[in-house]
């Protein structure tokens, strides 16, 4: 069956957006503080990087596999994520990482219109 050209666009921007997530953060300050040691720092990247392959695995179950309810938990984890980057960038100001999870916020938020819109509607199963 051929997937539709929204859930294509949904797919694709998904993808790109979390490989953006990926390089931010890749370029994170991992600077040891008395509020982060060395081994929260770890701990963080690595639940960072855990939770970009969660959320790729459910990009793939709805672009691939017609689910539904992952469509539903990336719209949740895109206003999360809103939320802690209004959050940072009123404490730190506009930085480079930051700056690059403007810009995958924007692609997400595309993707997902993208994916509850024209010829994607009916495409997921419940």
């Amino acid at each position: 069956m051929n997937v539709p050209r929204n859930v294509l666009w949904f797919e694709v921007l998904l993808y790109l957006s979390l490989t953006l997530d990926a390089l931010s953060v890749a370029f994170q300050d991992r600077t040891p503080s008395n509020e982060m040691t060395d081994q929260m720092i770890m701990v963080a990247t690595l639940m960072a990087g855990g939770m970009i392959v969660l959320l790729m695995y459910f990009v793939w179950l709805a672009a691939q596999r017609r689910k539904n309810w992952p469509r539903w938990a990336l719209a949740a984890a895109l206003v999360l994520s809103v939320i802690s980057l209004v959050q940072v960038i009123g404490d730190r100001g506009m930085e480079l990482d930051s700056g690059i999870e403007v810009v995958s916020c924007i692609l997400t938020s595309a993707g997902l219109y993208f994916s509850f819109t024209g010829d994607a509607q009916g495409w997921f199963n419940a």
